[in-house]
């Protein structure tokens, strides 16, 4: 089971995950469960009328707005990284929280690196798979790394230009 981290009261602790990561060929154990978008479009209603919780991982070829109408049922949105220089589920981890309104769990899955921390909260992401073995501290140390911040993102921290023009 891989190890999950997640962002909580300014920090970062390491969390219970109580979901299992089922991929499109095995069978769907008991429990809260992420599927793939493809199997969640063909069996999602069907879970999630068992009242289990369903979430969803997306790859980089996926559309994030394909969930729009499902978003107030899915309990996470797991943005899959194939590597850690890909960077366009960020955009996606934005999108959901500012343009889709999703309030629940965002979680970074795949080749996801603590040195990313910083610009993944930044973005949206409250949930982390690290892929290099890292510690909740670890990831505390890297999301404090910078103090300025140069733009506006979902974070809501004050960019630094604000900050000079007080």
């Amino acid at each position: 089971m891989p190890t999950l981290i997640r962002a909580h009261a300014g920090g970062m602790v390491l969390a219970n995950d109580a979901f299992t990561h089922v991929d499109d060929d095995t069978p769907i154990p008991p429990g809260d469960v992420i599927l793939s978008l493809t199997r969640f479009q063909a069996e999602g209603e069907r879970l999630l009328g068992e009242g289990r919780a369903v979430g969803v991982r997306l790859t980089t070829a996926d559309e994030v707005e394909a969930l729009a109408y499902d978003l107030p049922r899915i309990a996470l949105v797991a943005l899959e990284f194939p590597k850690f220089r890909d960077g366009r589920h960020y955009s996606n981890a934005r999108v959901l929280r500012e343009r889709l309104g999703f309030t629940r769990e965002v979680r970074a899955v795949g080749d996801v690196l603590r040195e990313q921390a910083g610009f993944m909260l930044r973005c949206g992401f409250d949930a982390f798979e690290p892929a290099d073995g890292s510690t909740p501290e670890a990831w505390d140390r890297a999301t404090r790394r910078f103090r300025h911040v140069y733009q506006r993102s979902a974070d809501g921290r004050t960019p630094a230009f604000v900050e000079r023009g007080s």
